[in-house]
């Protein structure tokens, strides 16, 4: 009676922990490819890597809500390209990737999560060679003052004949 208890109460703490892992889904890598996990950096990060197919890296990158980051890909080859996937997120599109948005990225992040990025060599563009050196820079920014809204422009004086009066007293 004590084994089915406890046989009972183990099944019902995993099925209350399964959401909780299903949210963080781990990320689905190449044959071949190696996950490497970062931590957010305090200062720029430098990555270094080649896209060999098969032998590539991909990073993990937790972030958190409120973080300001910049991330810069930089390549000699205009075959390799990188792209930035979120995690928690069900489907399995990036939200960023160089071939279509440029080579940096900043943004504001608005909620926890994790990233993965993935530096790879197209497979469909016409080449040789089997990959690419690159380099990933991961920036955290400070938060970006306040400014203060644009006032609107004041109209110029125009000439007149007669003189403006003085303010009045209050």
């Amino acid at each position: 009676m004590k084994d089915l208890s406890v046989k009972i109460s183990i099944a019902a703490l995993a099925l209350f922990l399964l959401p909780a892992f299903a949210m963080a889904q781990a990320p689905q890598l190449d044959p071949g490819e190696k996950l490497e996990k970062l931590q957010f950096p305090a200062v720029t990060m430098q990555l270094k890597g080649w896209t060999k197919f098969g032998k590539g890296r991909v990073y993990t990158l937790p972030v958190r809500a409120g973080q300001h980051v910049k991330i810069d890909f930089s390549t000699k080859s205009k075959f390799a390209f990188l792209a930035i996937f979120d995690l928690s997120k069900p489907d399995d599109e990036a939200f960023f990737g160089t071939d279509e948005d440029g080579m940096s990225f900043q943004t504001t992040v608005k909620e926890n999560t994790t990233w993965l990025l993935r530096p790879y060599y197209s497979k469909v563009s016409p080449r040789r060679g089997l990959g690419a050196p690159f380099s990933i820079l991961i920036e955290p920014l400070a938060v970006a003052p306040q400014q203060p809204p644009p006032q609107p422009p004041a109209e110029p004086e125009s000439p007149s004949l007669f003189p403006k009066a003085p303010p009045k007293a209050k």
